[in-house]
């Protein structure tokens, strides 16, 4: 297996890590007490979801279209990240770890 495929490989993983925490995170959310407090939180995990998983199928595909997503994919997993790391449920704080890995995936293609 050479480099560029390890790689491509490696950020595949990320994202469908990413795409399942954040789906998880998303469903927790709309079970907590407080729900107002979550609703961004469950707005970025479903975005976060959603980029995850078109990144991981254009990966596998080997789109050109790529390179195109991945500074996105990159963009909304951190920002999903920051807002996760803002609640101490565990879920949350699941995701959070997942997608901050996702955004580092990502970025290490890009370069």
């Amino acid at each position: 297996m050479d480099n560029l495929h390890l790689k491509y490989k490696a950020c595949v993983d990320a994202c469908l890590r990413a795409y399942a925490a954040s789906n998880y995170c998303a469903a927790s959310c709309l079970k907590e007490e407080h729900l107002d407090h979550m609703r961004n939180c469950i707005q970025l995990n479903m975005e976060c979801s959603s980029v995850c998983k078109t990144t991981a199928d254009l990966l596998s595909m080997q789109s050109p279209f790529l390179f195109s997503l991945l500074p996105l994919c990159a963009e909304i997993c951190e920002s999903c990240a920051m807002e996760c790391e803002k609640h101490q449920h565990e879920h949350c704080q699941e995701a959070a770890t997942f997608c901050k890995h996702c955004a580092e995936e990502c970025r290490l293609l890009l370069s």
